[in-house]
């Protein structure tokens, strides 16, 4: 990069100045990723200091039973195949329960778009699983899910939003997103549910008071411009709305465990390579450097691995998604043994070890308790991180 230019988006980040979108494409150009971190983490620190954000969660997928065969998805099952299941709503409950005893704070729900279940099915899910776990937050339903509702029920996205509400529903998931842009959107995705169906309905979401997360499907098929001009669309909505408390950059996954039935159904893996490390480090660099009036970025430590996770706080991120149990959608996040459950315990070690400040967090981004940070002797003294 030029380096009149550098100094020209160094003086803009220090200013507090709005990027253009020729500026994230500039900046996806450089390939100075220390000085791209360094300019993210001044954002970071900026609007959460030396915090990092974290809850203690389980992700929930009820049915992995979907019309949708969308390229990149490894998760969907057509009804009749060997390893499709939908659970009964008794059976979610048990599996949630399960967890109660480790103080869990929020239940994230995603499914696949089933064809006969009936629309009854969600809201008394939700009831169900409020009644049984009344002080865990239930953040369920991608915008993706609720154009289906709509559909099978016959109702308004409106109406459907406040029925979820009143069963317990306390924020929609960000996910339904992947890249908005049509160029790259037809060729991954076979759903209904684009760019104006899903603001549509995450901006009803802010309207009902509800805060919801924003996410980004990277490292496919897609150029840095998509990226940028992704995470314009949702600034531009959230200059609306104010309504997202968090932007989630997602990492595309290759199928590394062979499938039950032998069976691959991401269509994209011969022909895609996963992004690098240092490529994830740079998209959260950007996404935090572009997305100025999001308060926090979060790292999804499933699909990057606990390692990038780590250095992704030294990039912008200030939020680690929770102490994950059971995560179908995606396989191991790099390949080399990432856990599929982190406890509370080896988040604090994580973040801390990171040279960061633990804050545990729920779903509304409340305060729940915060942790010492790293040791003092050690910050004096530094030693290189365990990653």
């Amino acid at each position: 990069m030029d380096a009149g230019l550098k100094r020209e988006l160094e003086a803009k980040v220090e200013a507090g100045e709005r990027l253009t979108r020729e500026d994230g494409i500039a900046l996806y150009a450089s390939d100075d990723l220390a000085w791209l971190g360094g300019l993210a983490h001044q954002v970071r620190t900026r609007k959460n200091g030396d915090v990092v954000h974290f809850n203690v969660n389980r992700h929930l997928n009820m049915t992995n039973v979907c019309t949708a065969s969308c390229a990149y998805c490894s998760f969907q099952r057509k009804p009749g195949e060997k390893d499709a299941y939908t659970m009964r709503i008794e059976e979610a409950v048990r599996l949630a329960k399960a967890m109660e005893n480790e103080n869990l704070t929020e239940l994230h729900i995603v499914n696949g778009l089933h064809p006969s279940l009936p629309w009854r099915y969600y809201p008394r899910s939700l009831s169900a699983l409020k009644e049984a776990l009344p002080n865990v937050s239930l953040k369920a339903f991608t915008a993706t899910e609720i154009h289906h509702f709509e559909t099978i029920s016959g109702r308004s996205a409106s109406e459907i939003l406040d029925e979820l509400i009143d069963a317990g529903l306390e924020s929609l998931t960000g996910g339904g997103a992947e890249i908005f842009d049509w160029e790259v959107r037809q060729h991954i995705v076979d759903h209904r549910t684009h760019w104006e169906d899903w603001s549509r309905i995450h901006r009803l979401a802010h309207s009902k008071g509800l805060k919801t997360p924003s996410t980004m499907l990277y490292g496919h098929i897609e150029e840095p411009r998509h990226r940028v001009d992704h995470v314009l669309r949702l600034r531009e909505l959230q200059d609306e709305t104010g309504g997202f408390q968090v932007f989630i950059p997602l990492r595309y996954q290759h199928d590394f465990v062979d499938m039950k039935d032998g069976k691959i159904r991401n269509r994209l893996q011969a022909r895609t390579t996963m992004a690098t490390g240092a490529e994830a480090l740079k998209t959260f660099a950007v996404s935090r450097l572009l997305f100025d009036n999001v308060p926090h970025v979060k790292v999804f430590w499933v699909m990057h691995g606990v390692q990038t996770a780590q250095l992704a706080l030294q990039h912008g991120a200030d939020d680690m998604d929770g102490s994950v149990v059971e995560y179908k959608i995606t396989h191991d996040a790099d390949n080399y043994g990432t856990p599929n459950k982190l406890t509370r315990d080896d988040l604090l070690e994580l973040i801390r070890d990171a040279g960061f400040r633990p804050v545990e967090r729920n779903t509304r981004y409340e305060i729940i308790r915060e942790y010492p940070g790293p040791d003092a002797d050690r910050r004096e003294s530094p030693q290189p991180m365990r990653v």
